[in-house]
């Protein structure tokens, strides 16, 4: 699926992105010279593995008609440099799950279940980008 992203250059730098299906916005702080008016892209990236996340233990947890009556997903970043200059971003993801039932060995289980979202396999993968000037 191909994401489009187009800048509103009159809205600062106010960023509509559409998949064909869907419409969103991203933006920056006003301290970088535009409204604030949308997450901006880190937060966007964060989202990805909170929502992947929350998805694939719900649908698990459909499937094995587990007793939890609620799901929590939470995601921080901590970005630092390496002495090299690489920058190295740590994605904190904390899960909170309730529900009377819940067994020990079904709390390992979703924390297991967690690591098979599409998104975290992803971001622990390798990622290349090829970019292209059109």
């Amino acid at each position: 699926m191909t994401i489009e992203a187009r800048l509103n250059r009159a809205d600062g730098a106010l960023t509509t992105l559409s998949n064909g299906r869907h419409v969103w916005n991203a933006d920056v702080g006003k301290m970088l010279g535009s409204g604030d008016r949308a997450p901006d892209p880190h937060d966007l990236l964060d989202s990805a593995l909170a929502a992947c996340t929350t998805l694939t233990l719900e649908l698990y947890i459909r499937r094995k008609q587990l007793p939890v009556t609620a799901l929590h997903v939470t995601v921080d970043h901590v970005e630092s440099k390496t002495a090299e200059g690489a920058v190295h971003y740590e994605l904190q993801r904390s899960i909170h799950i309730d529900g009377e039932g819940l067994s020990a060995d079904d709390r390992q289980r979703l924390l297991d279940i967690a690591g098979k979202c599409p998104i975290h396999r992803l971001l622990e993968g390798e990622i290349t980008i090829a970019t292209a000037l059109v």
